[in-house]
């Protein structure tokens, strides 16, 4: 079983500029759900939604083609990919000859959706949507919506995951409302490096202590953790401490290598969030 600690994380990596589809590292999602009491069928639905920003091939005549990348992995999905090994496989096309961006698309989605499930049977393909130049005009920039939680005064003290900070009315009538933080911090699992994000959650239900919520979402902030996996984290402790009738948490990390990953977690079916970055990405 592959695991981060065999990945190219954190080790000097050969640039590889002829496509090699290898280089894609899959890693189990089941072994960090576990720590969080997730077996068997996921209490929740969702996307991790990646931007690639440097991607770059040949056309059939040796001229380089440029485009920006959206892509969608189902939460469903039993492997992650590394972001390290993901930013080395985009690399690989930079000296590689494709016909078309629609032969790039389908080489991405292919490879992706093998990934992502690892050698069984492909129950959901990894979305791909290319944006070529001309369309670059077209991307906004937005920040996420929703009351911010950040303008309140608390004093934080614990910088590991503290699930007990968060409380709720579980008594008083049900609210509905979407909250804002962009004090998210963690760091990566395997090198320690930071990882910057900004994080929404909407809920309806026992109306959440916002400044408990703030401290806990401060409390991440010397943890060791891969994205996707801090946001299930998040997901399942406010579930499990507020007890939110319906829950949705989106989070979005500042880039790196050219790369970011946007999790989204929800207890109950809608149309995923527009993929638009925020000023900090």
């Amino acid at each position: 079983m592959n695991t981060p600690e065999h990945s190219q994380l954190g080790k000097a990596s050969a640039y590889i500029d002829q496509y090699d589809a290898s280089l894609l590292f899959p890693l189990p999602r089941e072994t960090k759900r576990l720590e969080i009491g997730i077996q068997g069928r996921l209490p929740f639905l969702g996307a991790d939604l990646w931007t690639a920003f440097e991607l770059s091939w040949l056309n059939l005549r040796g001229k380089p083609q440029v485009a920006l990348a959206h892509i969608t992995v189902p939460c469903e999905s039993t492997h992650i990919v590394e972001s390290k090994s993901f930013k080395l496989y985009l690399n690989s096309f930079n000296n590689s000859r494709f016909a078309s961006a629609d032969a790039v698309r389908n080489r991405l989605r292919e490879d992706l959706s093998a990934a992502i499930w690892h050698g069984g049977s492909v129950l959901a393909s990894a979305g791909i949507q290319l944006l070529l130049p001309e369309q670059f005009g077209r991307e906004a920039v937005r920040e996420l919506e929703g009351l911010s939680i950040d303008r309140l005064d608390v004093e934080c003290e614990l910088y590991q995951p503290a699930p007990q900070l968060l409380s709720a009315a579980l008594h008083e009538q049900p609210v509905e409302e979407t909250l804002v933080s962009h004090l998210l911090k963690s760091n990566c699992l395997v090198t320690g490096q930071p990882d910057w994000g900004s994080v929404q959650i909407h809920y309806s239900g026992p109306q959440i202590d916002q400044a408990g919520l703030l401290q806990y979402i401060v409390s991440f902030r010397n943890h060791n953790e891969f994205h996707e996996q801090c946001v299930e984290r998040i997901y399942m402790d406010i579930m499990t401490r507020c007890k939110p009738a319906k829950l949705s948490v989106y989070a979005r990390y500042t880039r790196r290598g050219g790369l970011d990953i946007n999790p989204w977690r929800t207890s109950h079916p809608q149309l995923p969030p527009p993929n638009l970055r925020t000023a900090r990405q």
